[in-house]
């Protein structure tokens, strides 16, 4: 696939020399996960709408929904140090840089799980 036939909806052009970045969010994406933000924390409720991960390290992020209200809201299941529920920032996500300025990639074929399956994976060693 040629550079100039790249989805639109999955990468955007940046200023940094050849380096395309990912779209993290997609207008499909913050539907479904601004449709949810009713539910809060509520994992019976919800569903996985996306997966974020650094490519350097094995931090990840399932995002369950976003404030309408506060698009940089997000709120979802980490799994870092620890596997953990929690508010995190899409611009804070936007602006990481690992190593060789790789950023926070989505999991393109990543597909809607319930909320619960996937905590209940993530803490059984399962592969989401």
């Amino acid at each position: 696939m040629g550079e100039g036939s790249m989805r639109r909806d999955r990468h955007q052009d940046t200023s940094h020399a050849g380096v395309t970045e990912m779209t993290l969010m997609t207008k499909e994406i913050a539907a479904m996960a601004q449709a949810q933000y009713p539910a809060g924390s509520d994992m019976e409720k919800q569903r996985v709408v996306a997966k974020f991960f650094a490519p350097w390290s094995s931090w990840t992020w399932y995002v369950m929904n976003q404030d309408p209200e506060d698009p940089d809201y997000l709120w979802g299941i980490v799994k870092g140090y620890e596997i953990e529920t929690g508010s995190f920032s899409l611009s804070e996500l936007q602006r990481i840089k690992g190593q060789f300025g790789l950023g926070i990639e989505r999991d393109t074929g990543f597909r809607l799980l319930p909320a619960a399956e996937v905590w209940k994976r993530l803490h059984n060693g399962t592969h989401v």
